[in-house]
């Protein structure tokens, strides 16, 4: 197989298995080894593992780990001053919340993998076709899989409805490609088609092991009904899992591999499991916290020591034995758990559920629900919402991902004259081309075009018996859209036998004697046919390429350079293109010809190459007759997208297994690729030619190099393989980061997850995946943020995603607006909570200072444990959950707005310090003024004064209401969850503190706190400081942000108060582009010499050689409609003629008659 050169394995394990390594399997008999069974799991945890699992992912965040230590330590009698519950219960806690979160995240993922291994299919057992559940599939069960279903496991083809056991498959899933390929039984296995002969069926089938190898395949089936020798299997008996029978009624196979031994689980990665960078970047931040924390403690041991020094022989009650001074480790270890709650306990629970609740409304939203496949957006993770802000290169599929892999005829150029070019009409609306065809001047140029769409094709039609309906069986949806448009021109195939085809002609009967087919191959670029008319007369019709069907056109061609200007204008539309040209051979030049052709298909050597010699001698002096337009149909909004992402500064590499033309002619239909834009191809057969290119065009890039340029790059599977050579994937990823748009085609699946790590892990930048089929699940488990389209290519991507949605345009809004509005609001959630734990807990260090550093706390305990999950958490699920700055819809229309999340602009070392700065700004400002206000202990006119607890309540009080009030100043949209969680706040803070003071006589444990309340509400030094604090302490925070937002607004403070003030935001987005643009000019110019030298270079290098295909003989930027298997199991030729539709296929009866028996 061709592909078969693109497997990465090492050399070594395309060998035979050992003798050993051989897998037996009896047919029709129970097996002597058990095997694994055939249930899918996608999930990240199963009932053993999820506890060891669970805990690795907790215990990764540092902030668990220091917890858990510092709950250690509160068990030591007589270290903590805090009490031993009060951080080992909210860490119960908060891993308990996650875990439930975890779990119902992973059970929607075992729902899904229950939907795909509870599939039925019928299973021969005990002499009855049963129908049976995936999971319940057994290697050695003889399957029936219907047309249209999913092979639910690697089987060996007997059987078909379709002459010599043929079938078409559609390996979409697999590698991508969008043609059909053919699979065929061996000859000895293709009469077993009724539920008796597959009973009776006796032997054994010997494989090699399970292997990743998707194109090779190894072993031999011995049948006792047959005295011969063992029977050699090959590749193209093979059926794989998550390839789809098409154009065939029912296949019978044996099933060889189940569940993950298949070859496509196999090439699957189990789930990694993924951090957001904003996770791994607080986690830096929590180890340079603690760095700080234990400084503190470090300070305050020393501290102390000194302290007791110099005061052990003056102060009395420092001599008692029984309370004598702790050594300085003891010491050390009371700070650490003092100081520990610098780390906020609660931020981990308070992100998960955060994330939650924005991954319940990406569910919930509206505007990513598809009504088409009622499928709506689902986050089958929550933890990378942020991710989704800040990513710098998407990965994508084509096939089913771009698109729809549904092809429609939409124009045609017959004799100079356009169809369908009116854009209000579409081609078969339009009745031109019918009126043409009976009075025009044209109309012979007309017939011969829809003859040669009817006859020149390896398309077989099906017949409804009830209906009469004619369905065609295509392997190239190109050729189905073709001959369907002919149909519809009253041009119908109705009948293929193995020497003739019928047309029917608005109920004229027309026969056409096939004498010759000359195949497609990449490279000949066109098919030919030779057929000889009712008439006798000998025609060659011929499609291709126009560049190759050009060079050979006869002289003085009338409508040769009209047609090029139409190919342009198709080309330019984004449509593929076929030129048809045909001559009339006389009978003495053919019977010659024939003679020629006989001999090179009978060749011993080089066969191939003589077949292609002898086709040269008679495809020529053509009389072109028109060219066809199809569009590869795009999904919904694909174009506009993919525009938008590009602008949103973000680049796209479209990885796909289908061919090299049809993909750059989806990147033109998309607008990945520009008309103008000059293209770099890397075809290269080995190494050596590899590197060469690679150093030559990064020596032209010069210092552009790693720069955006103006270039598409379009690289194939086989040059890949030596592109990502440990020796050549630096020069190779540099090339590519120098282009604007980069296309991999006839990639594998480990390629694209190769290509997906090579970036992520070079590059330094937020990667995200998207693909629709189980080729892609590599590179979606592989990249930053996985997402998989719910398509109609089954659920392995979608299972195996992090996110998914139904449609590639979801996108959009998917990464534009959530995607930033979750990395704003988590951003905003951790600054916010480090920021208000430092605010109340660094005041026990200037406590500290003042109290001998005797490790006395300055709060109550309990008022400690219930500030973050009580008093103050309500705000940052406001932040994270309502706050927005922007509208959605100024979100979607201008993408530039998304720069500042993918810079890491509200997230990074330096503004995490800032806020740590402003919060230890604000402790000592609340800390330093109630101090001030009660140094001379008067608190009252009386001469009453307060004890440690009273300064602490007073300042707890300030605390609350700061930090309160710093939330409201910082969201950008105050609404009712705004105000609630803002005032409930201090609100339950005042209750308690209430409730505290009075419940002596109830709860002993009060006693410390006991008419507190009543105390500071009633001091008038509170009242003053309460306001006075606040004052003083958020002064600043409002100063700053005024001044910011008048001299330097961000690009979204802008569009922000434009929509307040109820304006268009369009001229301030071009404005602040276009500066963008002229500072990027700016620092530009004092090089531009060198770079429009450079500019000139690679447009040379690159430029389209010309926009004549008659006249250069390169391929151009039309993408030719075609896209047939090559080197296939049978030839075109062979396929034409083992099909005879006049007559009754017998096996599909019987096996139609046997289910509608056993369903009786």
């Amino acid at each position: 197989m061709e592909r078969a050169s693109q497997n990465t394995d090492d050399a070594s394990s395309k060998e035979s298995p050992a003798e050993d390594q051989t897998r037996f399997i009896s047919l029709n008999q129970p097996q002597s080894e058990k095997h694994c069974n055939n249930e899918v799991h996608t999930g990240k945890y199963t009932i053993i593992t999820f506890l060891p699992k669970f805990l690795f992912e907790q215990f990764r965040r540092y902030a668990n780990i220091f917890f858990l230590f510092i709950a250690l330590l509160q068990q030591i009698p007589d270290v903590s001053p805090t009490g031993r519950w009060t951080t080992l219960l909210p860490l119960l806690f908060i891993l308990f919340v996650s875990a439930v979160k975890e779990i119902i995240e992973d059970f929607k993922r075992h729902q899904a993998d229950d939907e795909v291994n509870k599939r039925k299919v019928l299973v021969l057992r005990e002499g009855e076709w049963h129908k049976v559940r995936w999971i319940e599939i057994e290697v050695g069960d003889i399957l029936c899989v219907k047309g249209g279903e999913f092979f639910p496991a690697d089987m060996v083809l007997l059987s078909s409805s379709a002459p010599q056991a043929m079938c078409y498959i559609e390996t979409a899933q697999l590698d991508g490609e969008t043609n059909l390929k053919i699979r065929q039984g061996l000859g000895q296995t293709a009469h077993l088609d009724t539920q008796g002969q597959l009973t009776e069926l006796d032997g054994q089938l010997e494989c090699e092991p399970p292997n990743r190898r998707l194109y090779e395949f190894t072993g031999n089936i011995k049948l006792m009904q047959d005295s011969a020798s063992a029977l050699p299997l090959r590749p193209e008996q093979i059926l794989l899992r998550g390839a789809v029978l098409r154009n065939t009624q029912w296949v019978h196979g044996i099933v060889i591999y189940t569940g993950h031994e298949s070859k496509l689980l196999l090439n699957s990665k189990s789930a990694p499991l993924k951090r957001s960078t904003v996770d791994r970047h607080t986690n830096t931040q929590i180890l340079f916290l603690f760095f700080i924390l234990v400084a503190l403690s470090l300070i305050s041991s020393i501290a102390s020591e000194i302290w007791n020094g110099r005061h052990f022989h003056t102060d009395w009650y420092l001599g008692f034995s029984d309370k004598a001074p702790n050594p300085f480790f003891y010491n050390f270890l009371t700070f650490i758990i003092l100081y520990n709650n610098l780390i906020p306990i609660s931020l981990p629970v308070t992100l998960e559920l955060v994330k939650f609740g924005q991954a319940l409304f990406i569910n919930a939203d509206i505007d990513m629900y598809d009504e088409t496949s009622n499928t709506p957006a689902a986050a089958r993770t929550s933890n990378l919402n942020d991710e989704l802000g800040q990513v710098k290169y998407v990965f994508s599929d084509k096939t089913g991902t771009l698109t729809e892999n549904v092809m429609l005829f939409k124009k045609a150029s017959i004799g100079g004259v356009i169809y369908g070019a009116n854009e209000h009409y579409d081609v078969y609306e339009e009745h031109l081309l019918m009126e043409n065809l009976e009075k025009h001047s044209t109309a012979p140029h007309i017939r011969m075009f829809l003859t040669m769409l009817a006859v020149c094709h390896t398309v077989v039609p099906e017949k409804d018996e009830e209906s009469g309906e004619i369905k065609y069986q295509a392997s190239s949806p190109d050729e189905g859209a073709l001959v369907d448009a002919a149909a519809k021109f009253n041009f119908k195939f109705v009948e293929r036998t193995p020497s003739y085809v019928e047309l029917d002609l608005s109920g004229k009967k027309e026969k056409y004697e096939i004498l010759n087919v000359l195949d497609f191959t990449s490279d000949r670029k066109r098919m030919s046919v030779i057929v000889r008319t009712s008439n006798g007369s000998i025609l060659l019709l011929c499609k291709g390429a126009d560049s190759v069907i050009y060079e050979r056109l006869a002289a003085s061609q009338e409508y040769a350079e009209d047609t090029v200007q139409h190919l342009e204008s198709f080309a330019a539309e984004g449509l593929r293109t076929l030129c048809y040209a045909f001559r009339e051979i006389s009978e003495a030049d053919y019977e010659e010809w024939a003679s020629t052709y006989y001999k090179a298909s009978t060749a011993l050597q080089n066969r191939e190459k003589k077949l292609e010699e002898a086709a040269e001698l008679v495809e020529m002096n053509f009389t072109l007759t028109g060219a066809s337009a199809i569009e590869d149909k795009l999904q919904d909004g694909v174009p506009e997208t993919i525009d938008t992402l590009l602008k949103a500064d973000i680049k796209l590499w479209v990885l796909t297994g289908d061919k090299q033309e049809t993909a750059i002619n989806v990147g033109y239909s998309c607008k990945l690729l520009s008309p103008d834009m000059p293209l770099l191809l890397l075809n290269e057969d080995n190494m050596a030619d590899l590197v060469e290119n690679l150093q030559r065009q990064i020596t032209e890039f010069g210092d552009d190099i790693r720069e955006e340029n103006y270039v598409g790059l379009v690289i194939d599977g086989k040059t890949l393989q030596f592109a990502l050579d440990p020796a050549v994937k630096q020069d190779f990823l540099s090339l590519a980061r120098s282009c604007k748009s980069v296309i991999c085609c006839r990639t594998t699946p480990l390629q694209k997850a190769e290509i997906v790590e090579l970036v992520k892990h070079h590059v330094k930048v937020v990667t995200l995946a998207i693909g629709d089929g189980a080729n892609d699940v590599g590179m979606i488990q592989a990249a930053d943020v996985g997402i998989g389209i719910s398509g109609n290519e089954g659920l392995q991507a979608a299972n195996s995603s992090d996110y998914s949605i139904a449609q590639f345009r979801f996108l959009h809004k998917l990464i534009l607006v959530h995607g930033v509005w979750s990395y704003n609001r988590l951003s905003k959630v951790i600054l916010y909570s480090f920021y208000k734990n430092i605010c109340l807990y660094i005041m026990e260090f200037w406590f500290a200072v003042m109290n001998g550093w005797s490790g006395q706390i300055l709060f109550n305990n309990w008022a400690i444990a219930f500030y973050n999950v009580v008093f103050t958490a309500l705000p940052p699920f406001a932040i994270g959950l309502f706050d927005r700055n922007i509208s959605v819809e100024s979100m979607q229309r201008f993408p530039q707005l998304y720069k500042e999340s993918q810079n890491s602009e509200y997230f990074n070392s330096k503004v995490f310090w800032k806020w740590t700065s402003n919060a230890v700004f604000h402790s000592l400002i609340i800390f330093l003024f109630v101090v001030g206000a009660l140094c001379g202990d008067i608190a009252y006119g009386n001469g009453e004064s307060g004890d440690y607890l009273f300064v602490g309540n007073m300042a707890y009080t300030c605390v609350v209401v700061v930090v309160t009030l710093k939330a409201g100043l910082e969201m950008d949209a105050w609404n009712w969850p705004v105000h609630i969680s803002l005032w409930c706040g201090v609100f339950f803070w005042l209750i308690f503190f209430l409730l505290y003071s009075v419940a002596l006589p109830i709860a002993s444990f009060t006693a410390e706190m006991y008419y507190q309340f009543q105390a500071v509400m009633g001091c008038g030094i509170f009242w003053a400081l309460l306001f006075v604090v606040t004052v003083a302490s958020l002064f600043r925070d409002v100063a700053w942000k005024g001044l910011r937002r008048t001299l330097w607004k961000s690009l979204a403070e802008e569009v922000q108060e434009a929509e307040i003030n109820h304006m268009d935001p369009t001229e301030i987005v071009k404005k602040s582009v276009k500066k963008s643009l002229y500072r990027i000019s700016s620092q530009a110019s004092e090089v531009a010499e060198r770079f429009n030298e450079t500019s000139r270079l690679l447009g040379r290098l690159f430029r389209r050689r010309g926009s004549r295909p008659a006249r250069d003989g390169d391929s151009t930027r039309h993408g030719y409609a075609f896209s047939q298997e090559e080197h296939g199991v049978m030839t075109q030729a062979e396929l034409i003629r083992a099909y005879d539709t006049a007559k009754h296929p017998e096996g599909a009866r019987v096996v139609a008659e046997e289910e509608h028996k056993h369903t009786a």
